[in-house]
Protein backbone atom coordinates (compact mmCIF):
# COMPACT_ATOMS: atom_id res chain seq x y z
CA UNK A 1 0.00 0.00 0.00
CA UNK A 2 1.73 3.08 -0.94
CA UNK A 3 0.53 6.06 1.24
CA UNK A 4 -0.62 9.93 0.95
CA UNK A 5 0.34 12.49 3.01
CA UNK A 6 -1.95 14.67 4.06
CA UNK A 7 -0.41 17.23 6.12
CA UNK A 8 3.05 18.59 6.26
CA UNK A 9 4.83 22.08 5.95
CA UNK A 10 7.68 23.30 4.34
CA UNK A 11 9.48 26.70 5.94
CA UNK A 12 12.77 28.70 5.85
CA UNK A 13 12.57 31.17 8.42
CA UNK A 14 15.28 33.69 6.09
CA UNK A 15 12.78 34.72 4.33
CA UNK A 16 9.34 34.89 6.67
CA UNK A 17 8.48 35.76 10.03
CA UNK A 18 7.67 32.38 12.22
CA UNK A 19 7.20 33.78 15.10
CA UNK A 20 6.16 30.96 17.36
CA UNK A 21 9.79 29.20 17.15
CA UNK A 22 10.85 30.12 19.98
CA UNK A 23 11.41 28.34 23.66
CA UNK A 24 11.10 24.42 23.00
CA UNK A 25 10.46 25.23 19.73
CA UNK A 26 13.35 27.24 18.57
CA UNK A 27 15.20 24.05 17.22
CA UNK A 28 12.89 24.02 14.53
CA UNK A 29 14.29 27.50 12.99
CA UNK A 30 15.88 26.07 10.14
CA UNK A 31 14.81 25.85 6.23
CA UNK A 32 13.09 22.46 5.73
CA UNK A 33 12.81 22.34 1.67
CA UNK A 34 11.80 19.89 -0.75
CA UNK A 35 15.47 18.38 -0.45
CA UNK A 36 15.06 17.46 3.33
CA UNK A 37 11.52 16.40 3.00
CA UNK A 38 11.45 13.53 -0.09
CA UNK A 39 14.27 11.35 1.40
CA UNK A 40 11.54 10.64 4.13
CA UNK A 41 9.17 10.00 1.71
CA UNK A 42 11.25 7.75 -0.35
CA UNK A 43 12.00 5.87 2.94
CA UNK A 44 8.45 5.54 4.90
CA UNK A 45 6.66 4.84 0.87
CA UNK A 46 5.11 7.96 0.38
CA UNK A 47 3.68 8.72 -3.21
CA UNK A 48 2.05 11.96 -2.89
CA UNK A 49 1.53 14.50 -0.25
CA UNK A 50 -0.33 17.87 0.50
CA UNK A 51 1.80 20.94 1.86
CA UNK A 52 -0.09 23.21 4.28
CA UNK A 53 0.76 26.90 5.12
CA UNK A 54 2.67 28.02 8.32
CA UNK A 55 2.80 32.31 7.35
CA UNK A 56 -0.26 34.35 7.85
CA UNK A 57 0.68 35.89 4.57
CA UNK A 58 0.06 35.57 0.68
CA UNK A 59 3.18 34.87 -0.31
CA UNK A 60 4.49 31.88 1.11
CA UNK A 61 1.47 30.05 -0.62
CA UNK A 62 2.45 31.29 -3.83
CA UNK A 63 5.96 30.03 -3.23
CA UNK A 64 4.05 26.63 -2.22
CA UNK A 65 2.06 26.80 -5.35
CA UNK A 66 4.85 27.73 -7.55
CA UNK A 67 6.84 24.75 -6.32
CA UNK A 68 4.01 22.38 -7.16
CA UNK A 69 5.04 23.43 -11.21
CA UNK A 70 8.82 21.60 -9.61
CA UNK A 71 7.84 18.05 -8.37
CA UNK A 72 5.44 15.84 -9.03
CA UNK A 73 5.07 14.94 -4.99
CA UNK A 74 3.38 17.79 -3.76
CA UNK A 75 0.25 17.50 -5.47
CA UNK A 76 -1.78 20.09 -3.26
CA UNK A 77 -1.23 23.24 -1.15
CA UNK A 78 -3.59 24.63 1.51
CA UNK A 79 -3.02 28.01 1.68
CA UNK A 80 -3.40 31.17 3.39
CA UNK A 81 -5.59 34.15 2.74
CA UNK A 82 -7.12 36.93 4.71
CA UNK A 83 -11.06 35.80 5.26
CA UNK A 84 -11.34 38.88 7.16
CA UNK A 85 -10.15 41.49 4.10
CA UNK A 86 -13.13 42.70 1.77
CA UNK A 87 -11.28 41.41 -1.08
CA UNK A 88 -10.46 37.63 0.05
CA UNK A 89 -12.43 36.47 -2.78
CA UNK A 90 -9.86 38.22 -5.02
CA UNK A 91 -6.86 36.75 -2.98
CA UNK A 92 -7.99 33.53 -3.63
CA UNK A 93 -8.81 33.70 -7.26
CA UNK A 94 -5.02 35.47 -7.67
CA UNK A 95 -3.48 32.58 -6.14
CA UNK A 96 -5.63 30.00 -8.40
CA UNK A 97 -4.83 31.73 -11.14
CA UNK A 98 -0.77 32.57 -10.52
CA UNK A 99 2.01 29.50 -11.25
CA UNK A 100 0.84 26.42 -9.56
CA UNK A 101 -2.49 27.56 -9.05
CA UNK A 102 -4.28 24.57 -9.92
CA UNK A 103 -2.93 22.59 -6.76
CA UNK A 104 -4.50 25.24 -4.62
CA UNK A 105 -7.16 22.86 -2.92
CA UNK A 106 -8.22 24.53 0.55
CA UNK A 107 -7.38 27.64 2.95
CA UNK A 108 -6.10 27.43 6.58
CA UNK A 109 -5.92 29.91 9.26
CA UNK A 110 -4.30 29.30 12.70
CA UNK A 111 -8.14 30.24 14.85
CA UNK A 112 -6.81 28.98 17.91
CA UNK A 113 -4.02 31.61 18.16
CA UNK A 114 -6.70 34.09 18.14
CA UNK A 115 -7.83 35.71 20.96
CA UNK A 116 -11.82 35.21 20.51
CA UNK A 117 -12.57 31.38 20.53
CA UNK A 118 -15.48 32.30 17.99
CA UNK A 119 -13.48 33.70 15.39
CA UNK A 120 -14.86 31.31 12.87
CA UNK A 121 -18.14 32.66 13.26
CA UNK A 122 -17.10 36.11 12.39
CA UNK A 123 -19.27 37.57 9.45
CA UNK A 124 -16.74 38.20 7.17
CA UNK A 125 -15.28 35.04 7.51
CA UNK A 126 -18.19 33.67 6.28
CA UNK A 127 -18.37 35.66 3.03
CA UNK A 128 -15.11 34.42 2.43
CA UNK A 129 -15.76 31.11 3.22
CA UNK A 130 -18.71 31.21 0.85
CA UNK A 131 -16.53 32.27 -1.58
CA UNK A 132 -14.36 28.95 -0.98
CA UNK A 133 -17.71 27.23 -1.53
CA UNK A 134 -18.22 28.65 -4.57
CA UNK A 135 -14.83 27.41 -5.88
CA UNK A 136 -15.05 24.20 -5.05
CA UNK A 137 -11.76 24.64 -2.64
CA UNK A 138 -11.87 23.13 1.34
CA UNK A 139 -11.69 24.39 4.53
CA UNK A 140 -8.68 22.96 7.30
CA UNK A 141 -9.35 23.98 10.74
CA UNK A 142 -6.62 24.43 13.09
CA UNK A 143 -8.34 23.84 16.14
CA UNK A 144 -8.42 22.71 19.87
CA UNK A 145 -11.10 21.52 22.39
CA UNK A 146 -11.79 25.66 22.95
CA UNK A 147 -12.83 25.77 18.99
CA UNK A 148 -14.71 22.90 18.60
CA UNK A 149 -18.19 24.16 19.78
CA UNK A 150 -17.81 27.59 16.88
CA UNK A 151 -16.41 25.05 14.56
CA UNK A 152 -19.46 22.70 14.64
CA UNK A 153 -21.76 25.74 14.06
CA UNK A 154 -19.69 26.75 11.37
CA UNK A 155 -19.93 23.28 9.89
CA UNK A 156 -23.71 23.06 9.96
CA UNK A 157 -23.80 26.76 8.62
CA UNK A 158 -21.89 25.93 5.21
CA UNK A 159 -22.68 22.09 4.11
CA UNK A 160 -21.65 22.47 1.23
CA UNK A 161 -17.96 23.01 2.80
CA UNK A 162 -15.67 20.07 3.04
CA UNK A 163 -13.74 21.15 6.63
CA UNK A 164 -11.29 19.08 7.87
CA UNK A 165 -9.88 18.89 11.33
CA UNK A 166 -5.86 19.06 11.98
CA UNK A 167 -4.33 16.61 14.50
CA UNK A 168 -7.62 15.62 15.82
CA UNK A 169 -8.28 19.32 17.24
CA UNK A 170 -4.90 18.73 19.54
CA UNK A 171 -6.07 16.10 22.36
CA UNK A 172 -4.19 17.20 25.59
CA UNK A 173 -2.58 13.84 25.55
CA UNK A 174 0.62 14.43 28.03
CA UNK A 175 -2.03 15.46 30.14
CA UNK A 176 -4.79 12.95 30.43
CA UNK A 177 -7.82 11.95 28.67
CA UNK A 178 -10.13 15.12 28.44
CA UNK A 179 -13.67 14.29 28.52
CA UNK A 180 -15.00 17.80 26.74
CA UNK A 181 -12.52 17.27 23.65
CA UNK A 182 -14.10 14.26 23.22
CA UNK A 183 -17.35 14.90 23.20
CA UNK A 184 -16.59 17.99 21.26
CA UNK A 185 -15.19 15.66 18.33
CA UNK A 186 -18.60 13.50 18.56
CA UNK A 187 -20.55 16.39 17.94
CA UNK A 188 -18.23 17.73 15.33
CA UNK A 189 -18.38 14.17 13.60
CA UNK A 190 -21.81 14.43 13.09
CA UNK A 191 -21.66 16.73 10.18
CA UNK A 192 -21.04 14.76 6.93
CA UNK A 193 -19.36 17.55 5.82
CA UNK A 194 -16.23 17.33 7.96
CA UNK A 195 -13.44 15.04 7.79
CA UNK A 196 -10.22 14.63 10.09
CA UNK A 197 -6.62 14.20 10.37
CA UNK A 198 -4.45 11.49 12.14
CA UNK A 199 -1.55 14.11 12.64
CA UNK A 200 0.49 16.18 15.57
CA UNK A 201 -0.84 13.49 17.94
CA UNK A 202 3.22 12.34 18.70
CA UNK A 203 3.31 16.34 19.88
CA UNK A 204 0.52 16.69 21.81
CA UNK A 205 1.94 13.71 23.71
CA UNK A 206 5.27 13.45 25.61
CA UNK A 207 8.08 14.36 23.61
CA UNK A 208 10.40 12.23 25.16
CA UNK A 209 8.25 9.46 26.99
CA UNK A 210 5.57 8.75 24.38
CA UNK A 211 4.51 5.18 23.01
CA UNK A 212 2.01 4.29 20.30
CA UNK A 213 0.00 3.12 22.95
CA UNK A 214 -0.49 6.43 24.35
CA UNK A 215 -2.06 7.41 21.69
CA UNK A 216 -4.10 4.60 20.76
CA UNK A 217 -7.40 5.73 22.68
CA UNK A 218 -7.22 8.90 20.52
CA UNK A 219 -6.97 7.20 17.59
CA UNK A 220 -9.81 5.19 18.34
CA UNK A 221 -11.75 7.82 19.54
CA UNK A 222 -11.38 9.70 16.19
CA UNK A 223 -12.13 6.34 14.32
CA UNK A 224 -15.48 6.33 16.21
CA UNK A 225 -16.24 9.60 15.95
CA UNK A 226 -15.69 9.42 11.91
CA UNK A 227 -15.56 6.12 10.55
CA UNK A 228 -12.58 5.19 8.19
CA UNK A 229 -14.35 7.12 5.65
CA UNK A 230 -13.73 10.85 6.63
CA UNK A 231 -10.22 10.24 8.46
CA UNK A 232 -6.66 10.74 6.63
CA UNK A 233 -3.01 10.49 7.89
CA UNK A 234 -0.79 13.29 7.82
CA UNK A 235 2.77 13.57 9.12
CA UNK A 236 2.60 16.89 10.21
CA UNK A 237 6.66 17.08 9.43
CA UNK A 238 8.54 18.64 10.68
CA UNK A 239 7.00 19.89 13.56
CA UNK A 240 6.98 16.30 14.76
CA UNK A 241 11.02 16.10 14.50
CA UNK A 242 10.27 17.88 18.31
CA UNK A 243 8.78 13.97 19.12
CA UNK A 244 9.41 11.75 16.63
CA UNK A 245 10.99 10.79 13.41
CA UNK A 246 8.65 10.76 10.12
CA UNK A 247 9.36 6.91 9.68
CA UNK A 248 8.08 6.35 13.66
CA UNK A 249 5.13 9.01 12.71
CA UNK A 250 4.08 6.32 10.69
CA UNK A 251 4.88 3.11 12.05
CA UNK A 252 2.86 4.43 15.36
CA UNK A 253 0.07 5.04 12.91
CA UNK A 254 0.14 1.58 10.85
CA UNK A 255 -0.07 0.36 14.22
CA UNK A 256 -2.82 2.24 15.44
CA UNK A 257 -4.99 0.70 12.60
CA UNK A 258 -4.21 -2.73 13.15
CA UNK A 259 -7.70 -3.40 13.73
CA UNK A 260 -8.74 -2.32 10.93
CA UNK A 261 -9.62 -4.22 7.14
CA UNK A 262 -7.40 -3.73 4.27
CA UNK A 263 -9.91 -1.51 2.78
CA UNK A 264 -10.13 1.12 5.61
CA UNK A 265 -6.68 1.21 6.14
CA UNK A 266 -6.12 2.49 2.27
CA UNK A 267 -9.08 4.94 3.22
CA UNK A 268 -7.02 6.09 5.87
CA UNK A 269 -3.16 6.19 4.51
CA UNK A 270 -4.24 6.94 1.12
CA UNK A 271 -7.47 7.50 -0.86
CA UNK A 272 -9.27 9.62 1.53
CA UNK A 273 -7.09 12.22 0.80
CA UNK A 274 -7.43 12.41 -2.51
CA UNK A 275 -11.24 12.60 -2.07
CA UNK A 276 -10.95 14.98 0.09
CA UNK A 277 -8.78 17.60 -1.72
CA UNK A 278 -9.32 16.66 -5.20
CA UNK A 279 -6.36 17.67 -6.06
CA UNK A 280 -5.58 17.85 -9.88
CA UNK A 281 -4.69 14.66 -11.47
CA UNK A 282 -4.89 12.27 -9.03
CA UNK A 283 -7.98 10.44 -7.62
CA UNK A 284 -8.33 7.34 -5.42
CA UNK A 285 -6.35 4.71 -6.51
CA UNK A 286 -4.06 6.47 -8.68
CA UNK A 287 -0.85 6.69 -6.24
CA UNK A 288 -0.42 2.89 -6.81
Amino acid sequence: MTIVDAHHHLWDPAVGEYPWMTGDFAVLRRRYDLADLLPQLRAAGVSATIVVQVRADLAETVELLELCTRTTTIVGVVGWADLTAPDAAAQIDMLRTGPGGQHLVGLRHGVADEPDPHWLLRDDVDTALRALTDRGLTFDLEITTRELGAANALARRHPQLRFVVDHGAKPPIAQGWHQDWADGISDLALNPNVWCKLSGLVTEASWTSWTPTDLQPYVEHLIRSFSAQRLMFGSDWPVCELAASYTQVLAAANRSLLALSDGERRNILNDNALRFYQPPDASPGDQQ
